[in-house]
């Protein structure tokens, strides 16, 4: 397959995804490519009666078809076949999603797409392995913990990975026996869209996913707060977290996960091999342009290393090829949108004004698109917002320390404890370092999600509530009642 493509021969699915067909709806929020600045398609937005038109189709679709009560193995083989199809769709996946995301089309083909169709095989095997359980009691009772599907999940997706975080919500959620409804972010909604529409041709029944688009004021607002939706799965930023909570809080109370933002430390000792930590630490900020809520965007070096771990970073930015997310060469993404980059200019403008060195980057990079170069600024104040606020940008701050005791000062974030990366040869301070640090996935001598679906993702403080991947998010979307009977 040639991955490279012509973006303006590009259909776009522009609608709601209710039941079994595409909607027409009027276009409202403009969108333009990341890559190179042009206005492609437009986005709808549902209100609250389509948002409840998507919720009683969901329940509709699971009272008829018995999706939660047919024998579990039933479920596992249909999200099996769909994840075949997602994998058999893979080119006109990546189409969708690269012209406009910031995920150039290789690394969708490569990586996104594969990992989502097993994210879906991953969850659909539980369906069948987790359920209700005998638990002790005396002679004279029968105790049961007996687990149930929730009935109709909302889900709410980010920009920046758009088809591996829908991966998130529908594969458990559709395990454990539920119909949810989904908005995708409205900057990245397309590929979501095609991947319902890819449940539909595997025999999955109709109804079962629902996909409205929208802004998060109105659609989002509409999901989350709407009596039937029994429990919200969202990922995003900490800021749009809190107002879900605030939204839920006013119209009622029920479970929600919510995967936030971070700020993520990675520290280095000197006893590390110095340029597999360099390696690892550019490529983790350069990714997707640093568009990850995972980034480890904060290095703390130990003094001694410094000078060398900076050139071995400065050197190794200078190389990411950044191109259209159309091409097939490009390594290094564009930043969402002209906002984001002019955010991510002026925070950086802030801390360089205020003494922080710029050792390399620092700029808007020219031509077409939404670019910013890779960017490492040392001497930063622990105050300044390039270390306090999540930038969502390719911006690395680098910090010194002499201790353990400092390097974890260092590394504590008042707001966030998502994620954090180690790096030493020596395993006893890595044990005592893993155990010391706040954050709920910790990377000791790497960087980065694998794809052991196994391992849960959720983080601490503002980072969020909850866990996504794992035998934890399949958990999630169960509920249980216990059950004791007098014999």
């Amino acid at each position: 397959m040639s991955t490279s493509f012509d973006p303006d021969s590009i259909s776009f699915p522009v609608g709601h995804f209710i039941g079994d067909r595409l909607l027409d709806a009027q276009p409202v929020i403009d969108m333009h490519r990341p890559s190179d600045g042009r206005l492609y398609a437009g986005c709808p937005v549902a209100g609250a009666d389509l948002v409840d038109q998507a919720v009683q189709t969901a329940k509709k679709a699971l009272k008829d078809s018995n999706w939660g009560g047919i024998r579990p193995r039933e479920r596992t083989i249909a999200l099996q076949r769909w994840a075949d199809l997602i994998d058999a769709e893979a080119e006109a996946l990546a189409r969708l999603e690269a012209v406009s995301s910031t995920r150039p089309v290789g690394h969708l083909v490569a990586g996104d797409i594969a990992i989502t169709a097993e994210q879906i095989r991953f969850f659909a095997e539980f369906a069948d392995k987790e359920g209700s359980a005998l638990v002790p009691t005396d002679d004279a009772n029968l105790g049961m913990i007996v687990s149930e599907p929730y009935g109709v999940v909302g889900a709410i997706t980010p920009w920046n990975f758009p088809i591996s975080m829908a991966g998130w919500k529908l594969g458990p959620a559709l395990a454990a026996g539920n119909a949810i409804v989904i908005k995708p972010s409205e900057m990245t909604p397309f590929s979501t869209i095609y991947l319902a529409q890819l449940a539909i041709k595997a025999g999955l029944p109709a109804g079962l996913i629902n996909v409205v688009l929208g802004d998060g004021a109105t659609t989002g607002n509409a999901i989350t707060g709407h009596p039937d939706i029994a429990k919200v799965s969202f990922t995003g930023s900490t800021i749009a977290g809190s107002a879900i909570m605030t939204n839920i809080a006013r119209t009622g109370v029920k479970p929600m996960t919510l995967e936030l933002g971070g700020k993520s430390p990675q520290i280095v000792f000197a006893d590390a091999d110095l340029e597999k930590a360099a390696r690892v630490i550019t490529q983790n900020i350069t990714s997707n342009a640093g568009q990850a809520c995972v980034a480890g965007s904060r290095l703390l070096v130990e003094e001694s290393i410094a000078p060398q771990i900076a050139a071995l970073i400065k050197a190794q930015a200078l190389t990411a090829r950044a191109g259209p997310t159309w091409d097939a060469a490009t390594q290094y993404s564009p930043i969402i949108s002209d906002r984001q980059r002019a955010k991510i200019s002026s925070i950086v403008d802030a801390a360089i004004s205020a003494g922080a060195a710029c050792l390399t980057g620092g700029r808007m990079m020219g031509g077409d698109g939404y670019f910013y170069a890779p960017t490492l600024l040392a001497n930063v104040d622990q105050s300044s917002p390039a270390i306090t606020e999540e930038i969502f940008g390719p911006v690395l701050t680098m910090q010194t320390f002499r201790s353990e005791d400092e390097a974890i000062a260092l590394a504590d974030h008042p707001t966030y404890g998502l994620a954090a990366g180690l790096f030493t040869s020596d395993l006893s301070r890595a044990i005592r370092l893993t155990r010391r640090l706040q954050a709920g996935t910790i990377w000791v001598n790497r960087y980065g999600r694998s794809r052991d679906h196994i391992l849960p993702t959720g983080g601490y403080k503002q980072s969020g509530i909850g866990k996504d991947l794992g035998r934890e998010a399949y958990l999630a979307n169960r509920k249980t009642k216990s059950v004791l009977i007098g014999l």
